[in-house]
């Protein structure tokens, strides 16, 4: 079957499913394959859940004669192509946005931004990869007027499926780091991967990139591009400061064609999430958002989903950010922890996932760093912690670390709890 033909059969739709668990009435059923699972083997049941067709690519499991059957080569290609051609039909401008750490904070902090004034569409969690980037697109409707697009990458060629699937106008790289390095094989390889977004941009030509201008990094490889820049500088389209921290974000901001300062006290954990705010910023007034309605956005913002949150418990307060951890994100939350103005820390800390051959090396970089700062109360999860050259406890999973708090519940403490999401740190957090 052609796009076209497709496309008709989608605007008859309520909506696009992947799952056969969650098919609402009149939705579009397309039976994705993984390693664990085949949607072909449930095409009839989402009809019967309440789909008003299905997408195959297995002859085996299209009856002949039911029209509510479409067969495809590939699902997944079907998922794709469908997608760019809904998004070139609509014509939406959309801002693609990625980077190591913080872009799904800074893609909703831009979502709180410009939704102040425009009825915008943006990804839901994190579904940024090669079948949730095509499933938002899939939810852009005439009457939104921004997207933002969410893309993640664990291997080269990554970002560039992406882009090629949702043909973004607009830009931001958040920052580049060390994480996935198993999949990029090196930190340059992580460089070049979230540059597939320039690329295509610069490839598009006459298209804007929002900046980190204090990244040196992203400098090197902007080129070619109408970059508005954001940082630390004065004379930037927009700069700031911190000015406070204890625990929460507080920084000044201002424009440089407008002059005025303005104050914002926001509910984000960590000096880090400064560029992020800065960013959301930028691409509002970029787009026009009044600065009294940018700055209210932010301040009411509150983070969730273990991503830096701050918990407050009978006995201890928490800063959590469980969801996911590599070494560029675990350094900027110690060195901000170390910074904050509280008595009474600790730490609990479990691996940093998916770095392959640099995994050594870098959790003893880790090590070496709590041992600079002089933190004492520290419990290290996991085996590569355990592998590290340092004098501080370490257990085996979290599973460990809960029997330990079991016996002895800590209390008065300011506790940061961080690592990889597959170390599941998020289960100690009902112990403290």
């Amino acid at each position: 079957m052609d796009i076209t033909a497709l496309y008709k059969i989608f605007q008859e739709c309520s909506s696009v499913t992947t799952d056969s668990r969650n098919c609402p009435k009149g939705s579009l059923f397309i039976a994705l394959k993984g390693d664990n699972f085949n949607g072909n083997a449930f095409a009839a049941k989402a009809l019967e859940a309440g789909s008003a067709y299905v997408v195959a690519d297995e002859a085996e499991h299209v009856p002949a004669g039911d029209s509510r059957y479409i067969l495809v080569d590939n699902c997944l290609h079907a998922l794709q192509q469908l997608a760019n051609y809904h998004r070139r039909q609509l014509g939406t401008r959309l801002i693609g946005i990625t980077g190591t750490n913080g872009k799904t904070t800074t893609k909703e902090l831009m979502a709180a931004v410009l939704s102040q004034t425009y009825n915008i569409l943006y990804t839901l969690g994190n579904l940024n990869n090669h079948i949730g980037v095509p499933l938002t697109l899939l939810r852009l409707k005439p009457e939104h007027e921004l997207g933002i697009i969410e893309m993640g990458a664990s291997h080269p060629g990554d970002i560039k499926e992406l882009v090629d699937i949702a043909e973004p106008d607009y830009g931001i790289i958040t920052n580049v780091g060390k994480a996935h390095l198993e999949g990029f094989g090196s930190f340059e390889g992580v460089i070049r991967t979230k540059g597939e977004l320039y690329d295509y941009l610069r490839e598009r030509g006459n298209s804007t990139i929002f900046i980190h201008h204090d990244n040196a990094y992203l400098k090197e490889i902007a080129g070619g591009l109408n970059q508005i820049p954001y940082g630390s500088k004065d004379g930037l389209y927009i700069s700031g400061h911190v000015t406070g921290n204890s625990p929460y974000l507080a920084f000044e901001w201002k424009a440089d064609k407008e002059g005025e300062c303005h104050e914002v006290q926001t509910q984000l954990i960590g000096e880090y999430n400064f560029p992020n705010a800065l960013a959301a910023i930028t691409i509002g007034r970029f787009f026009g958002v009044e600065p009294e309605k940018i700055d209210a956005a932010l301040a009411a913002y509150t983070p969730q989903n273990n991503r830096s949150q701050l918990k407050q418990t009978a006995d201890n307060t928490l800063i959590i950010d469980a969801y996911n951890a590599n070494p560029t994100s675990m350094q900027a939350s110690l060195a901000n922890f170390h910074n904050m103005k509280v008595e009474n820390k600790m730490l609990i800390l479990g691996d940093m996932r998916e770095l392959g051959k640099d995994g050594p090396e870098e959790h003893q970089k880790i090590a070496d760093f709590l041992t600079e700062c002089g933190f004492e109360d520290v419990m290290l999860v996991g085996e590569q912690f355990a592998a590290a050259r340092h004098s501080f406890p370490t257990y085996p999973d979290a599973a460990a670390v809960i029997e330990v708090l079991k016996q002895s519940k800590p209390h008065g403490k300011t506790i940061l709890i961080k690592g990889s999401n597959g170390i599941r740190l998020n289960t100690v957090i009902d112990y403290l």
